[in-house]
């Protein structure tokens, strides 16, 4: 199977590749550096004719950033890849697409199933709702993704603000499940194996880290990180962007497990490392990461 990677200069889209070149299958990467100013017309001349599934790795997981360009948010969450599925569906492709648990308003008192409606609060969920249905309804040979929180925004978060601050506000009352970038390349990874397999099992599944967990909790966790100054303290507040954030973001994994026999792993096995990914890219260019 002729596998097609649509990255970004994030670091799953390099973890992907480096997992899919470590197999069998081939595999050709494709860098769009600014999803917002990608030329749709121009696909044919970027993907190789004879690609069996193209795999969108533009994780979209931030909706601070989103509300603050959405324009940008509209391309890269909805544009883009409802070109690729009409290029897909054009030439007999499959597509793996990228969409998060932003897709939910979180008003549901338990976990959500991968079945649930999406009725998003934020501008990254509407698009990514949009786009999902979208891609139900236009190409039946697709796999939907949603993962949970980004590990590394939250821990990019905390690492920024402890800085400038000596109260760190986050909300106890916003719950999810973080994903870290390895965790969601070796989930992406296998799926596509199974489906070069010839595993027909299309549709939408969910995958997020195990243990839910509060953002304020998260917070906690990531402040005893070293690197983090001493004395700073994690309030359970909400801070002005909190209100882009559901109350309620867990999902429920057991479809992804079922079908492709992917379990959840603790999200906490790759803190340290997920953190320190992140300071690393913070640090100047002439500074050397230890």
């Amino acid at each position: 199977m002729h596998v097609l990677v649509v990255h970004d200069y994030g670091p799953l889209g390099r973890v992907l590749l480096d997992r899919l070149r470590a197999s069998h299958l081939r595999v050709s990467p494709l860098l769009i550096s600014d999803p917002a100013r990608v030329d749709l017309h121009a696909l044919a001349s970027w993907i190789p004719d004879d690609t069996d599934l193209i795999v969108n790795a533009l994780w979209l997981g931030d909706p601070e950033q989103a509300e603050a360009d959405r324009e940008a948010t509209h391309e890269a969450a909805f544009s883009l890849p409802l070109a690729l599925a009409g290029h897909a569906l054009e030439r007999g492709m499959a597509m793996l697409q990228l969409s998060s648990c932003y897709v939910f308003d979180g008003r549901k008192q338990d976990a959500y199933i991968a079945s649930n409606p999406g009725q998003p609060i934020n501008e990254l969920g509407r698009w990514q709702w949009e786009c999902e249905q979208a891609l139900r309804s236009q190409l039946p040979r697709h796999i939907i993704l949603r993962a949970g929180w980004s590990l590394a925004r939250i821990a990019k978060k905390v690492y920024e603000n402890s800085a400038n601050t000596d109260a760190l506000p986050l909300p106890g009352r916003c719950l999810g499940q973080p994903v870290a970038v390895k965790d969601l390349a070796r989930v992406m990874a296998a799926i596509i194996m199974q489906l070069d397999c010839g595993a027909e099992a299309w549709g939408t599944y969910q995958y997020a880290g195990a243990e839910e967990i509060s953002l304020y909790e998260l917070g906690l966790a990531i402040a005893d990180m070293p690197g983090i100054p001493e004395g700073i303290r994690v309030v359970d507040e909400t801070p002005e962007w909190g209100h882009l954030e559901p109350v309620n973001t867990t999902m429920v994994c057991t479809k992804i497990r079922n079908t492709f026999g992917i379990k959840q792993l603790p999200w906490r096995r790759w803190l340290e490392e997920e953190f320190l990914m992140v300071t690393a890219a913070e640090k100047p260019e002439s500074e050397p990461v230890q």
